[in-house]
């Protein structure tokens, strides 16, 4: 495990690799994770804003490339 006084000494990009990391070992067995209906709710109202033409999605990988580049 890695220590929190470990973690403040890394750079933004080393703790955003970390996060991804966790990320995608959470992502490997989603039906291990109980999703709380708050979360759900918002996630629904995201996605009637989306289908009303209020909101507009991305693809994931370009989100990524947007933070990646803001971080930088």
């Amino acid at each position: 495990m890695i220590a929190q006084t470990e973690i403040r000494k890394m750079p933004l990009s080393e703790k955003l690799e970390l996060l991804e990391a966790v990320w995608a070992e959470l992502a490997a067995a989603p039906d291990t994770i109980d999703v709380p209906q708050w979360h759900k709710d918002i996630l629904d109202e995201r996605q009637r804003a989306v289908d009303q033409g209020s909101m507009q999605s991305i693809d994931w990988e370009v989100a990524k490339e947007q933070i990646s580049r803001r971080v930088r």
